[in-house]
């Protein structure tokens, strides 16, 4: 399995400015490919093969007066670029054809120096290496300062530089794991557990524990708004108006840190305690339409499933994404029968058909471990109750059409 460890870079004014012309060697070559695919489509010309591009994009511009420059940054660059853009294209077809999984994608745009992320690719080509000091020693470069946060369990098989919208530079290694050594790190459980996510807690386990939400935009939204003023008052184009913008930046990279570094602690104490996890699948950008967008952003579900999906994968674990439409809140966990759709402020109620006392969130992440089949009986048989139609009165699918777009 592959993986990415991410370490911050500090490289100093020589090394920025040679990282800066390797950025913008990348966004040309990268854009020249666009534009030569383009100009192929409206001549109705076949499309230029990788090689040809290489050779003409790289290798003969290198030789004219224009794109002289091309040849002061490492040449491992400039191929990863053009294989971005075959990359992106193939991504564009395959999606057109309905072959890739996800939303419809376009086809790539242009890129341009004002973008808030650049990144380069070095590979094993390129000879790039870790010194004896602990310093990144990149191509045409030099050896750039790394604070290293734990220690790489591989050698990597390509690093990418990248910085950020604040600023920032980072390095980000790609290793190869072991799945043996993954496997003895995290041995087996015999624990199963049901996950409800909400906006009241950020989850609400199976077994009755709430973890409370961070909040960490709405705790940081009063200095966001002082710093996004101070931004819109800066005359465009100003050298005041570039630090306010930083400033925010800084703000807005403070905030997501915090919140990764949050879903990267629970869902790692989630899949070294528990052998099954179950979730919901839920249409975060249906709710991010309603008046709950911001909320539901802060959360960052996706962001949580997505860790609990790959580390599941790399540690040996079950992750079971049930449908959206299960109507969890409305089913008594007990004897399963459908009380039907109850108010948000509804937090507790009582089953008309057993008498059980409910916990609306901790009801519902029982059944979510129930209808995942992740639940057990007392013989060990698994326990998985009847599909039950959803009700359209089902929270969260209010103003959703009936027709493909619902499907």
């Amino acid at each position: 399995m592959q993986l990415r460890y991410a370490f911050r870079l500090y490289p100093d004014a020589a090394q920025q400015a040679a990282l800066a012309r390797a950025f913008g060697c990348a966004r040309v070559v990268f854009n020249d490919a666009v534009r030569a695919r383009e100009e192929a489509r409206r001549t109705g010309l076949p499309f230029p093969t990788a090689g040809q591009l290489s050779r003409q994009l790289i290798t003969e511009a290198k030789q004219t007066k224009e794109r002289s420059w091309l040849g002061e940054v490492c040449a491992v660059v400039l191929q990863q670029s053009l294989r971005d853009a075959e990359a992106a294209y193939r991504n564009f077809f395959t999606s057109l054809k309905g072959t890739r999984k996800g939303p419809k994608l376009g086809p790539p745009r242009l890129k341009s120096r004002k973008d808030a992320r650049q990144s380069i690719r070095f590979t094993v080509n390129a000879r790039w290496k870790i010194t004896d000091s602990g310093r990144l020693n990149l191509p045409k470069i030099g050896a750039v300062k790394v604070k290293w946060s734990r220690t790489l369990p591989a050698t990597p098989s390509s690093v990418t530089v990248i910085k950020d919208a604040a600023g920032r530079f980072f390095a980000s290694f790609v290793i190869d794991t072991d799945p043996a050594e993954d496997a003895a790190r995290m041995p087996d459980t015999g624990q199963t557990i049901g996950i409800d996510l909400g906006l009241t807690h950020f989850a609400v386990l199976s077994d009755g524990t709430k973890i409370d939400s961070p909040r960490l935009l709405r705790r940081a939204e009063k200095k966001l708004k002082k710093a996004q003023k101070e931004l819109s008052r800066k005359q465009k184009g100003s050298k005041n108006r570039a630090k306010a913008r930083l400033k925010v930046a800084r703000a807005h990279a403070k905030v997501a840190d915090a919140r990764r570094e949050f879903h990267h602690q629970l869902s790692t104490k989630l899949i070294s305690e528990n052998q099954g996890i179950a979730v919901e699948d839920l249409s975060v950008a249906g709710l991010a339409r309603t008046r709950l967008a911001k909320s539901v952003h802060d959360a960052g579900w996706s962001q949580f499933v997505a860790m609990l999906e790959y580390k599941a994968a790399r540690y040996g674990r079950t992750l079971v994404k049930i449908g959206r439409f299960t109507p969890t809140s409305q089913t008594c966990s007990t004897c399963g029968a459908v009380d039907g759709p109850k108010p948000l402020s509804v937090r507790e109620w009582t089953c008309t058909a057993c008498g059980t006392l409910h916990n609306r969130d901790t009801n519902a992440a029982i059944n979510v471990r129930q209808a995942a089949g992740l639940a057990a009986s007392a013989c060990g048989a698994p326990v998985r109750p009847e599909p039950v139609l959803a009700q359209r009165e089902e929270t969260g699918s209010h103003g959703f059409p009936t027709g493909n777009r619902a499907a």
